[in-house]
């Protein structure tokens, strides 16, 4: 049945038209205002030590204790795992278009909302705070399955890797824009109230205005998701659903008529109603078919962002540590969010932007294996190499090395299965459990996003106690936690080799829906055969 569908053929087979690119840049910027939300909270938290945890006479300037900064990295990572979970469900039961105006609307919200706060006092702060990031994140995990989705039901066969990946590469620009902009803010509000370094004056060193900066840099974040939401209520439903989860071909044609501006044609007749091979999820047949498929996508993604998400969240860290940061003390609290945004702008510039890109450009040349293979591999190979020799990074003259290796990992990331996890989830599945299939896979990557974050916090504090930062225990330092992370790289390498290639096949194809409407044809001929009393 879903093979004999002219308005999929007709998807499958078009011409890259203008259509295509108004889904990639309606789905990307959803995707650009997640990046920029979810990363820009690293610009700011040690702004916030500075602001609401300063202790007089202390050596060292505030910094958040080790519960609030987790909350505060963190909470966003389990919105956004909830959020994928049940927008995924909720996009194969009510439509990927009904879902996908609620999670937009809630992410501006949320994000315009996580810049205010109830009180000045540092609890009531933070817990405003931690509540609507938590919100904010419910909305960005909805964003995952159903762009990603959306995009593989709108693309052609050809061109469809490239298509997804787009939307995801939008994060690149979403993480360099975020970066940029607390650049500028800091900018003006380093040149309109100047103050002297902590060292020289502890309390001066923190101008009261410092508190609306990052106040700023957070609401900014929801500007151009705003400026998409009426066309991402105008676009139609996707051809796939309307025709194989809603069994509505006349209506998957109209819409796709209108978008695509062809005349495709209405077909000689409607399919049946129900088939009997609409396994569930939690069947056996859907364990057999796709079982392995769906530990692959999750096991890839939760590996690969234990890994991503503990270099990027953290990279201020590292960066202090084989000081290409200054030390805190030299330097005032506005003028430490301009150094450590400078420095993550420049990673993405360098290497997370055209990671992303290059994905884009190979996907469907080379293949989503081969670029996620190469991708873990070169992870692991740098990461060990900044592990291994870490003491030789850490000494004078030798930063730019430990940057360029540092930068590599990322790049490999983003040409590799930071990319490609979020691809094939969206390929690979039946259109009725698809949503909530990628849903599944991304929430398993979140899932390690927050073993990634909380984990990297404890295990990167040196060994010795007395060098760990304020109320953390010993950890087993930078070197040993890279090692780690080069471990989880490896896994996520053979985790690999349980994921399909899906480069020039069909959606149908991936999922085997075609197989089930031959199997269905078959048991309808066999069926009216039985009937038949007059041989013909």
């Amino acid at each position: 049945m879903a093979a004999d569908m002219k308005v999929l053929n007709a998807l499958d087979s078009a011409k890259t038209q203008w259509y295509h690119f108004t889904a990639i840049i309606i789905a990307g910027m959803g995707f650009f205002t997640d990046a920029y939300d979810l990363f820009c909270i690293s610009l700011v938290t040690k702004l916030l030590g500075r602001i609401y945890y300063h202790v007089d006479g202390s050596s060292k300037p505030g910094s958040l204790p080790p519960n609030v900064s987790a909350a505060v990295n963190g909470v966003a990572f389990c919105g956004t795992l909830a959020g994928q979970l049940f927008f995924g469900w909720l996009g194969d039961k009510m439509g990927r278009k009904k879902v996908y105006g609620m999670t937009l609307m809630l992410t501006c919200l949320c994000s315009i909302a996580s810049g205010l706060s109830f009180g000045r006092d540092p609890k009531t702060v933070m817990a405003t705070l931690c509540f609507f990031r938590f919100w904010l994140g419910f909305g960005i995990g909805g964003d995952y399955p159903l762009s990603a989705t959306i995009m593989s039901e709108y693309a052609n066969k050809k061109t469809r890797g490239a298509f997804i990946a787009a939307v995801f590469a939008m994060q690149g620009f979403g993480i360099l824009a975020g970066g940029i902009f607390a650049i500028i803010i800091s900018a003006a509000f380093e040149a309109c109230f100047k103050s002297p370094a902590y060292q020289v004056d502890p309390l001066g060193s923190t101008v009261p205005q410092a508190d609306y900066v990052w106040r700023i840099i957070l609401m900014v974040g929801s500007l151009p998701a705003l400026l998409t939401y009426y066309w991402r209520m105008k676009m139609p439903e996707t051809a796939r659903y309307t025709a194989l989860v809603a069994k509505n071909v006349k209506q998957a044609t109209a819409d796709m008529e209108k978008v695509m501006q062809v005349d495709i044609g209405t077909e000689q007749k409607e399919p049946a109603v129900k088939s009997g091979n609409e396994f569930g999820l939690f069947t056996k047949k859907f364990l057999n078919r796709h079982g392995l498929h769906l530990l692959g996508t999750t096991s890839t993604w939760f590996l690969l962002d234990i890994a991503y998400y503990s270099q990027n969240l953290f990279q201020k860290d590292i960066f202090s540590a084989i000081g290409w940061i200054p030390a805190a003390k030299t330097m005032n609290a506005i003028e430490e969010v301009q150094k450590i945004a400078r420095a993550q702008t420049l990673i993405a510039l360098c290497s997370t932007v055209p990671g992303y890109w290059f994905t884009v450009f190979l996907i469907d040349r080379i293949g989503r294996f081969t670029i996620q293979v190469i991708g873990f591999t070169m992870m692991t190979v740098f990461m060990f190499a900044l592990a291994i020799p870490y003491h030789h990074w850490t000494l004078p003259g030798h930063h730019i090395g430990f940057v360029v290796l540092y930068s590599l990992t990322f790049f490999f990331a983003n040409f590799g299965p930071n990319a490609t996890t979020f691809v094939v989830p969206a390929e690979i599945f039946p259109a009725r459990l698809r949503s909530t299939c990628h849903g599944i896979s991304a929430a398993c990557g979140k899932l390690g996003a927050m073993v990634g974050a909380f984990g990297f916090l404890y295990l990167a504090q040196p060994q010795d106690k007395s060098k760990a930062d304020a109320g953390y225990p010993a950890g087993i330092g930078v070197r040993n936690s890279l090692i780690v992370l080069g471990v989880v790289n490896l896994l996520g390498l053979f985790f690999t080799f349980l994921v399909p290639e899906s480069k020039g096949k069909s959606l149908e194809e991936m999922s085997r829906e075609n197989e089930d409407s031959t199997e269905e044809g078959a048991e309808v001929e066999n069926h009216s055969s039985d009937n038949r009393t007059v041989p013909v």
